[in-house]
């Protein structure tokens, strides 16, 4: 594949909580920006600065050098990459495209090998840091696949993450953030935990965390969701039902290995309950919702 230049045009597919920002971030590195979402109006402000609309995912591929993709779901993205009308029929040959959506291993890999019968890079590249990390610029990307492909790609993913890290071979990407998303699930059912007991016992919360964030408890979660959850601010940074999604694939996943993983199914079931409470359009820090319930 081709080196990055200013004339190199970029696809993106996904402009919702996390990828209105990143894309926002590609648009002002001066990138030509090539932009597709199921709902335009998310796009507007993108294309008001310029970038250009297309009306399908075909259009995208047609027009780009690369193309970034962050949607829902392992469907979506099986359709998006391997559907009648997938990119990978359209992508010209030697182009790279790059899925950022929490995944299934498996079928990164299944996308990496048909990419590759048609001469075309992928990479699965997972993030993490919600719509703040988005936001700053700050996510963590983990990396799959081609590693030339990498190399070539990482300035871009440079303008998005500030720990852009290359795990190996294709579905790699996705099983590093399946790491990431078991040690969120308890570590977030730890947290709701611990707020509840600190306004239990009398505590001042906020003081509580000043103390705890800077000890052996902390964590991101602690540091940038417990002072939403003190404000009882439950807007998603991330979605409960995209949470559910990634729990399910690395119970899956853990699954075929032999593993035993008791926090990551108790933390699955207590989501699944938050969800089925009329939960799921909240962030992952509505948990403590479903735990006040209970204490009550």
């Amino acid at each position: 594949m081709e080196e990055l230049s200013n004339k190199t045009v970029i696809g993106f597919i996904g402009t919702g909580v996390m990828g209105k920002s990143m894309a926002s971030h590609i648009q002002k590195a001066g990138f030509p920006l090539v932009l597709f979402n199921r709902t335009k109006e998310k796009a507007k402000e993108l294309i008001h600065n310029g970038a250009k609309w297309a009306d399908t995912p075909k259009e995208v591929a047609e027009a780009s050098d690369i193309v970034i993709t962050i949607v829902g779901y392992p469907s979506d993205v099986e359709d998006l990459y391997l559907g009648e009308s997938g990119i990978l029929h359209h992508l010209k040959p030697n182009s790279l495209a790059i899925d950022m959506t929490t995944s299934s291993p498996e079928l990164a890999e299944k996308i990496s090998k048909s990419a590759m019968d048609k001469g075309i890079y992928t990479l699965d590249a997972p993030v993490s840091g919600g719509d703040i990390g988005a936001k700053e610029a700050r996510l963590s990307i983990m990396v799959g696949g081609d590693e030339k492909a990498y190399r070539s790609a990482k300035p871009l993913l440079d303008l998005l993450g500030s720990n852009v890290v290359y795990q190996g071979k294709a579905g790699a990407g996705q099983h590093t953030k399946m790491c990431n998303q078991i040690t969120i699930a308890s570590n977030m059912v730890g947290v709701s935990e611990a707020l509840l007991y600190a306004k239990n016992s009398g505590l001042n919360p906020q003081q509580v965390l000043k103390s705890i964030t800077s000890g052996a408890a902390g964590s991101w979660s602690l540091s940038n969701l417990v002072p939403r959850m003190i404000d009882e601010d439950y807007a998603p940074g991330f979605y409960v039902k995209h949470f559910i999604k990634d729990l399910k694939i690395a119970l899956d996943s853990a699954k075929d290995m032999g593993l035993r993983t008791p926090g990551l199914e108790l933390a699955l079931s207590l989501y699944e309950e938050l969800a089925l409470n009329g939960g799921e359009n909240s962030g992952t820090q509505a948990l403590i919702t479903l735990l006040e319930e209970s204490t009550d």
